[in-house]
């Protein structure tokens, strides 16, 4: 399989599909540690930020990553037929305490897909449910078209 063509997402291309897809692996690095997780999210285009809740136990490594205030990596990519596109945004987590949300932000919050809790062994009553922010520092995305034998 060779690249036929490759280019760079325009930022309304890149909106658009970020609006389209729900759900992206979001890597968390601290030192030299990484820790990767699928998870869904809701974006505002127009401020061109996720908004992201995420489910933990108390002792679990995921909140040991959360509370280090990692740098974070988040991907969301598709492939249709020869053409697979992927979107990189990069920068921190902000935790959003619930109090300060806005009328907005719960509206972003409530674009994300709530957490299947069934996945847990611990009873809803032990998780840690916590909202967070991404404004990017970098956001890019690609579009690779691939030329199939």
């Amino acid at each position: 399989m060779a690249i036929d063509q490759e280019t760079e997402m325009s930022d309304a291309a890149v909106d658009d599909f970020l609006g389209r897809h729900e759900t992206g692996v979001l890597s968390l690095a601290r030192t030299d540690d990484p820790y990767a997780i699928p998870i869904s999210y809701g974006y505002d285009e127009e401020d061109r930020a996720f908004y992201l809740r995420l489910v933990s136990t108390p002792n679990s490594e995921k909140r040991e990553y959360l509370e280090s205030s990692p740098s974070a990596r988040l991907v969301v990519y598709d492939e249709h037929g020869s053409t697979y596109r992927s979107i990189i945004a990069t920068g921190s987590l902000e935790n959003v305490p619930p109090s300060a949300l806005t009328p907005e932000q719960i509206a972003q919050y409530g674009e994300a897909k709530r957490p299947l809790f069934e996945i847990w062994a611990q009873s809803k009553a032990d998780l840690d449910i916590e909202l967070y922010r991404l404004e990017p520092d970098s956001l890019n995305g690609r579009r690779t078209d691939v030329e199939r034998d």
